[in-house]
């Protein structure tokens, strides 16, 4: 059962709103970088790409874009398919490690991501 406690206070319509604005922004990266990427490409046409303080920012809202809305994605699977009437009774603490550990490599890979971006 979703209680107020496992679902941190989050409503559908904002998961839903949430997953629409982080897909948009993602999908505006990703044809910026392949429009990069059909030009002509080379080291110091990408690292001056890169060195610019825009790109470095949008670099950073995609990276948390993609931790949102793959968040909400496995938050949804883990609790339809994790739960006591599906596993028995270990169900529980199974999603419950499956949700922490992905939420720790999710903000492991946000780290990640400003480490290489902004050093």
């Amino acid at each position: 059962m979703v209680t107020s406690i496992t679902s941190f206070s989050r409503t559908g319509l904002s998961d839903w709103l949430i997953q629409r604005v982080t897909s948009l922004v993602l999908l505006a990266y990703f044809i910026l970088i392949a429009y990069q990427l059909l030009g002509s490409v080379d080291y110091t046409s990408w690292r001056s790409l890169f060195d610019q303080t825009w790109m470095k920012v949008f670099t950073l809202m995609a990276a948390l874009s993609l931790a949102a809305h793959s968040w909400i994605g496995l938050w949804s699977v883990f609790t339809d398919y994790l739960t006591e009437r599906m596993l028995g009774p270990k169900g529980n603490a199974i999603r419950l490690l499956c949700q922490v550990g992905s939420s720790l490599a999710l903000v492991g890979y946000v780290i990640w991501v400003i480490v290489i971006i902004w050093s």
